[in-house]
């Protein structure tokens, strides 16, 4: 991986315009591999109605995200790179063209024309997570949910343990885990990654991600490691079990969901925290063991396990539930 690419290009994005900047890069890096496409300008605009507003599927932290279809009748999403955002394009095209996983979204090629950037992205049809979770007229299984936490687990465990650096995504949310044609999670958005190399603990870095998902270690220190991602992860755990927002602002005295399940937990209340449109369907057992998994992510008065760790746990709860849903009626009681 070329990480001191990044800070080579970071320092001339004063100097370089964006299509200087992107066409270095894209050279450099991903035209050179087989498997990348130039995209046409075109195309591009053909593929997207013009950059039709009725496209539009998504924002990410570099710009806009189009719904396409290339002259190949190939569905894809293309995301419209803006000017300001330059380090983000820089950051996303240089993890993406040197890490490949099937729970990771696959870059497909890119598009330089003028003042111009767009990169081209498979098309994961059934949305992002946040759409299935928040969504009034969409619902998750219990099972199902918890196959899109193990796949979304066994992405990060693999940036995480990459050989040549732990790349921190920086920015896990329910927005950037697709779903893909049979609902397997894959993330997206690499905007804001950083790759920590192999010695290191961490790094050090401006504080950046979204507002609820922000470990509040990294908030005081601004050390950047894959604790950070974790302490993410618990809460996008805790938003799976509950179907509920961060904190819930139309509230008397607003609780953040962590405090909220640490409370019910304690209390032995935690079914409480079930969302109701599981509408019982599932196993306490596997519910109260990921409950209490998302809880030791979020912790902030001992060390929080590793991806690997919580892969392996988050599996386990995945197969009591599968046999519970298998030997059960009763599925609940599980």
């Amino acid at each position: 991986m070329r990480i001191k690419h990044w800070d080579y290009m970071r320092g001339t994005n004063k100097y370089l315009g964006l299509r200087r900047i992107v066409i270095t890069l894209i050279k450099d890096i991903l035209l050179k591999k087989p498997s990348c496409l130039e995209v046409p300008i075109k195309e591009v605009y053909t593929a997207t109605n013009n950059l039709h507003q009725s496209n539009v599927i998504g924002q990410g932290t570099a710009g806009k995200v189009y719904k396409g279809i290339m002259s190949t009748h190939q569905q894809v999403a293309i995301k419209h790179i803006i000017e300001e955002n330059v380090d983000t394009v820089i950051r996303e095209v240089t993890s993406l063209s040197h890490v490949k996983h099937p729970n990771l979204v696959s870059l497909l090629g890119c598009c330089v024309n003028e003042d111009e950037c767009f990169l081209i992205y498979e098309l994961c049809p059934n949305g992002n997570l946040s759409e299935w979770i928040f969504g009034k007229d969409k619902a998750l299984s219990w099972i199902r949910r918890l196959e899109i936490a193990v796949g979304s687990a066994t992405g990060l465990s693999f940036l995480h343990t990459y050989p040549e650096g732990c790349i921190v995504h920086r920015d896990i949310k329910p927005t950037n885990i697709l779903l893909g044609p049979n609902f397997e999670a894959k993330l997206s958005d690499f905007g804001l990654s950083k790759v920590i190399e192999a010695g290191q603990t961490h790094v050090s870095s401006e504080v950046r991600g979204t507002f609820g998902y922000l470990d509040p270690k990294y908030q005081d220190n601004r050390r950047v490691n894959s604790s950070g991602d974790v302490y993410s992860f618990g809460i996008v755990l805790l938003q799976i079990l509950s179907g509920k927002k961060v904190v819930n602002l139309n509230e008397d005295k607003p609780m953040s969901l962590d405090k909220r399940a640490k409370g019910l937990t304690k209390g032995g209340n935690t079914m409480e925290f079930a969302d109701p449109k599981l509408d019982g369907e599932y196993s306490v057992e596997a519910f109260d063991l990921t409950l209490r998994l998302a809880l030791s992510c979020t912790t902030m008065k001992q060390e929080r396990p590793s991806m690997e760790q919580v892969l392996v746990i988050l599996q386990e709860a995945l197969e009591i539930s599968t046999r519970a849903k298998a030997s059960s009626p009763e599925f609940m009681s599980a």
